[in-house]
């Protein structure tokens, strides 16, 4: 029988991932509480995207969804929906996979460590879709910082500076930040939340080049009072490792042209990766003392983003036994991150997370 998927939000981000879902041949609904926008994704989104609008994606309210059962179910809502729409799916009718847009949640952490034990108890694989962590770029760093040529790995430095008048451009519906959750960080938005695919994938390679998590974090925000709007519009974050390596993130919603990379600096060299290091291409740099430089490129469309995340989603459904990067607790290690970053922005000073104690702000210090 073919997989089963429901997709909760057809906005840009359920559009791609049915999109994507489709070219695995699975089934899919695509649910919205808005009928503008099921409409707006028939007649608009989906077919401008990809050529033409896919007769075979049904389309509904989650309502009328929910006496159905599914394989997978995709949350692409507001991060401040998340967790709430996470635990009445997991009480209705569990999936074997969840898999939720990222942010997980909004800084206040609520009810994150409810989500986690409700989904560990029903057997429920929760993923947190931080698609950069899994494309072809990312799968030749780790290839090649695990060859062990660079030596100990000294720094990290990333940062996805972007201008969010692209994220606009695909939303023409919504005329600025004030109109959705990209305007409230403390709803999941600002430069934090939204370009936090550079704190994933920072935390990501920490943690392969043997690091481990992060556990002190000195932050400084430039934050923005607009039309009622309160938000970050640029990030800088000073991290500390379990192992003591100390590195830089840098995220914001004002860079024009968009500038997103990061640098693994070894002993004997470095590794630069890259987003659109040129139009439609991604690329990763090898530099090794006295040695050629290696650059490989990854042609790509945008739609090509989600296709490596689609496929570890038919994977962990066919071996459910992995270890996904982009697992629940990846994504509420992120979180807290985040969260740190606010508070060391409010307070001044250092702040530091204590892993030992239960998940939420109380494990901050």
């Amino acid at each position: 029988m073919k997989t089963k998927v429901k997709i909760i939000g057809a906005g840009s981000i359920g559009n791609h991932l049915a999109y994507g879902c489709r070219q695995q041949d699975w089934e899919v609904v695509l649910c919205d509480i808005d009928p503008a926008a099921l409409e707006r994704t028939r007649t608009e989104i989906y077919p401008n995207r990809y050529g033409r609008w896919d007769e075979t994606i049904r389309l509904a309210h989650p309502e009328a969804m929910s006496e159905e059962n599914f394989d997978v179910v995709i949350i692409g809502t507001p991060p401040d929906t998340h967790i709430k729409i996470a635990l009445d799916i997991l009480k209705q009718r569990p999936p074997k996979l969840l898999l939720i847009e990222k942010p997980l949640c909004p800084p206040s952490l609520a009810d994150c460590e409810q989500l986690r034990s409700r989904a560990e108890s029903l057997g429920v694989q929760v993923l947190v879709g931080y698609n950069h962590t899994l494309t072809p770029n990312t799968r030749l760093t780790e290839q090649w910082l695990q060859a062990g040529s660079l030596g100990k790995i000294l720094t990290i430095h990333a940062q996805i500076r972007e201008h969010w008048q692209g994220i606009f451009k695909a939303h023409p519906w919504i005329s600025g930040p004030e109109e959705t959750y990209l305007g409230y960080t403390e709803r999941g938005g600002g430069a934090l939340g939204e370009h936090s695919h550079g704190l994933a994938i920072w935390q990501h390679f920490a943690h392969l080049s043997g690091h481990g998590r992060i556990v002190e974090v000195s932050a400084m925000l430039d934050m923005v009072e607009e039309r009622g709007a309160c938000y970050d519009r640029l990030a800088q974050l000073n991290l500390r490792t379990e192992s003591g390596l100390t590195g830089l993130l840098v995220q914001d919603v004002i860079t024009e042209p968009a500038d997103k990379q990061l640098r693994l600096q070894g002993e004997n060299g470095y590794i630069d990766w890259f987003i659109n290091l040129k139009p439609g291409m991604d690329a990763v740099k090898l530099q090794l003392q006295g040695k050629p430089e290696q650059l490989q490129y990854f042609e790509k469309t945008r739609p090509d983003d989600f296709q490596p995340e689609i496929a570890h989603v038919g994977d962990l459904l066919t071996n459910p036994g992995q270890i996904s990067p982009i697992s629940l607790q990846q994504g509420m290690e992120t979180m807290l991150v985040i969260a740190a970053a606010l508070r060391s922005h409010a307070t001044g000073r250092v702040v530091k997370i204590d892993y030992g104690r239960p998940y939420g702000p109380d494990s901050l210090q």
